[in-house]
């Protein structure tokens, strides 16, 4: 197996006397979805936290391309090529869906007006709609608020938004929750396209037969640590609850 793209080494956080992570490994590879799961508690959400910029672990290192990286905040995590789908969106529902593309990233038009800080709005719903395009999105209308859209639509939004700057990785929290069965198809087919441009997706879900339907590798943290490693295609959900339950070793691999 080639090295992989995003690896954590031994990740430790504190909260005072709670341990969040405890040595924790997590290994993401190019090109590939991989699962990040496990019960509540577990530590995932502080993991993807410290993997993104978020926090600083207390101990333990992170590597990008092979080599140590420190991720201060999520604006150096952004620059090194990651992004992250918040299970939220962070959208911004009254604009529409170039605007939130482009939202802290703006394109200004040329010359004076620029320097007045006036925006190329069509440059930009332009450069939106071959995003979108890429990733097989269709939406109801470019230039509707993103609050109009249905769920799936959203989601789609907030995804597209992140692949559009990530070169490297994608977090994606519960990409799926409360969406319906057709929207969540539609939602995991562009997970798949963002995958299939080579960029490596990190998939935190709680819905096991998804994760096995999606992911390439499953990674499974209890109580802040890794404790397996699968391969999807060779994988239950029993196998998952073993491993999410401790009924199956330390770093079970398959």
């Amino acid at each position: 197996m080639p090295e992989p793209l995003l690896e954590a080494r031994g990740l430790v956080k504190e909260y005072g006397s709670v341990q969040a992570l405890r040595g924790a490994d997590f290994a993401a590879h190019q090109g590939e979805v991989t699962a990040l799961i496990g019960d509540n508690g577990a530590g995932k959400s502080t993991l993807v936290k410290c993997l993104s910029g978020v926090l600083r672990p207390d101990h333990g290192e992170i590597l990008l391309d092979g080599g140590r990286v420190a991720l201060g905040s999520p604006t150096t995590a952004q620059r090194l090529g990651i992004e992250t789908v918040y299970q939220d969106l962070a959208l911004a529902f009254d604009l529409d869906p170039s605007a939130n593309l482009y939202l802290g990233r703006e394109i200004l038009r040329p010359g004076l007006l620029g320097r007045l800080g006036v925006l190329d709005k069509m440059a930009m719903r332009d450069r939106a709609g071959e995003a979108f395009a890429r990733l097989g999105v269709t939406l109801q209308s470019d230039t509707v608020r993103v609050g109009s859209l249905s769920g799936g639509q959203r989601q789609s939004v907030a995804v597209a938004r992140a692949v559009a700057w990530a070169s490297k990785v994608v977090f994606m929290d519960e990409p799926t929750a409360a969406l319906g069965v057709i929207q969540r198809e539609r939602v995991l087919d562009v997970v798949r396209k963002v995958r299939d441009a080579g960029i490596a997706v990190v998939l935190i879900s709680h819905n096991m037969p998804e994760v096995l339907a999606v992911a390439d590798r499953i990674e499974v943290l209890r109580l802040g640590r890794r404790v397996a490693r699968f391969s999807a295609p060779d994988t239950t959900v029993e196998d998952l609850v073993g491993a999410m339950t401790g009924a199956l070793s330390d770093e079970e691999q398959r």
